[in-house]
């Protein structure tokens, strides 16, 4: 049941992690004033969205060039691979 939960919650975080990545890159082009703040970007990542996060970055070529986000996308990655590691050999 708690698999089921979290990964919906992973499923869930990704869609909308994916959404707002790709409203930016349209808001970029077109709205200079409503776009998503970089602080968001990377809560989005931390908070279960960073693997759909970066793909769709890498896809888009959005915030490709910002090293904000191409090394801390990927340790928020390789952080959150440790905490489930953990999580799973302490159960």
């Amino acid at each position: 049941m708690l698999l089921k939960i979290a990964l919906c919650y992973l499923a869930v975080i990704s869609i909308v992690s994916v959404i707002v990545c790709i409203y930016d890159k349209i808001a970029a082009k077109k709205f200079q004033r409503h776009r998503t703040r970089e602080a968001t970007l990377l809560l989005l990542s931390a908070l279960g969205g960073s693997v759909a996060m970066l793909i769709t970055m890498l896809m888009i070529r959005h915030k490709t060039k910002h090293m904000k986000f191409m090394i801390g996308i990927p340790v928020i990655i390789i952080v959150q691979l440790a905490l489930v590691f953990s999580i799973l050999f302490l159960m």
